[in-house]
């Protein structure tokens, strides 16, 4: 059993505004259908989706049964008005609204929320993010708010302040968690928050040339170790591979982050890795 726990099946690892175009009127079902087929001939049988405004990821779903694959799908991500994510989500200019699409997003029959929290990492100046996290407050509020409607929330989220908020506030995961710290990584274990580091999407972008190697180096270096600290605490970490961003494509994306993890955990990255899966796949 193989599971990419962080994939976004509207994205093909090249272009995304084309990716995106492929869908626009409607989910291209022969190419999903495709894509479904190489992940289960590949071995994978749990896929959890980043979501998408278009419906590609409940389509999927749908389609997944029928290659044995457990597909689980946000719907549509979150994200606040004028802040990372506008591209691929549904925007909210506060609160109030964000508490509209999470219940709309349940009644349509989302597995989960998935919100996003903070900007990109700029893969050509280790230790930038493209913008800060939201506050906080605002962050507790909107994990509290996918709680009450009894749905477990994903969260987009890098900076070490950005991830200790949401791990105070109860969310059941982290993406990509870039430039964490010990107390954000402690935060993390004691709320059980299990981490998805998305290596791939960091390491595959090495000897492409798109961004400065040496930069990319460092932030893949560091991610290493963030990731080899957070287990030798306990904490629990998930193959998740970001599959459709750039130089991530799908099922090779998947295969190249348990190899990235592999290399990072040594002796014990099977255990590590089965463990995050089953944890994963208990919460959402």
């Amino acid at each position: 059993m193989k599971a990419d726990c962080h994939i976004h099946m509207l994205l093909d690892g090249k272009d995304w505004r084309s990716a995106i175009a492929d869908h626009r009127d409607a989910p291209d079902r022969e190419l999903i259908r495709n894509r479904l087929k190489s992940y289960a001939d590949a071995g994978f049988t749990y896929l959890r989706d980043g979501g998408d405004r278009w419906g590609v990821g409940a389509a999927a779903r749908e389609m997944a049964i029928a290659f044995g694959i457990t597909y689980r799908t946000p719907l549509s991500p979150l994200c606040r008005a004028g802040h990372y994510g506008a591209f691929i989500g549904k925007k909210f200019e506060n609160l109030k609204g964000y508490a509209k699409l999470v219940a709309e997003n349940r009644q349509r029959g989302g597995d989960f929320i998935k919100i996003m929290v903070s900007g990109l990492m700029d893969f050509d100046r280790y230790g930038v993010l493209t913008e800060d996290g939201l506050t906080p407050d605002v962050i507790k509020e909107m994990v509290h708010i996918a709680h009450e409607e009894g749905l477990p929330v994903m969260v987009h989220a890098n900076g070490a302040r950005t991830v200790e908020a949401v791990a105070a506030a109860g969310a059941e995961s982290v993406e990509h968690g870039a430039y964490l710290d010990d107390d954000a990584m402690a935060a993390m274990v004691e709320a059980g928050t299990v981490w998805c580091p998305t290596l791939s999407a960091i390491g595959n972008l090495m000897g492409t040339g798109r961004y400065d190697e040496t930069q990319v180096a460092a932030i893949y270096r560091s991610a290493q170790e963030n990731v080899r600290k957070f287990v030798q605490m306990n904490g629990i970490v998930a193959p998740g591979s970001d599959a459709g961003a750039w130089a991530v494509p799908h099922v090779q994306g998947g295969l190249d982050e348990y190899a990235h993890l592999k290399n990072t955990l040594g002796e014990s990255w099977e255990t590590e890795i089965f463990r995050g899966v089953r944890t994963i796949q208990s919460k959402f």
